[in-house]
């Protein structure tokens, strides 16, 4: 199983990014999918969830402003962030699964992508 995010970077306050997360080595379509984001020195954050059939979560501070969605043929899940803020700065990591903040239950996870919101 691997899970490889992409699409991080260095982005203005206001500003947007979508996170990409592609995947190989277990049926995808057939897996939920999450993000989640850790700043250094504290713990990991659940961000966003998708299910199988497309049904989507969110954290409360992330609603209305990320949006999680997956395309099955090409075996990728996608954080689209917009209206970025400073306190948004992170690793954002994809994992398999959708159990929120129930971390001993997530196998597999990605290596990371670091997300920077500042002017």
């Amino acid at each position: 199983v691997q899970l490889v995010e992409s699409g991080g970077g260095l982005v203005q306050p206001g500003g947007s990014l979508r996170l990409s997360c592609t995947t190989s080595g277990f049926t995808f379509s057939n897996s939920g999918m999450s993000w989640a984001r850790q700043v250094p020195g504290k713990g990991l954050e659940w961000v966003s969830g998708i299910s199988s059939d497309g049904s989507t979560d969110y954290a409360d501070s992330m609603k209305g402003r990320f949006t999680i969605s997956r395309d099955n043929t090409k075996n990728t899940v996608y954080l689209q962030m917009n209206s970025l803020k400073p306190e948004d700065t992170a690793v954002y990591y994809c994992a398999m699964g959708s159990y929120r903040n129930s971390w001993t239950k997530y196998d597999y996870w990605g290596q990371g992508t670091q997300v920077t919101v500042s002017s």
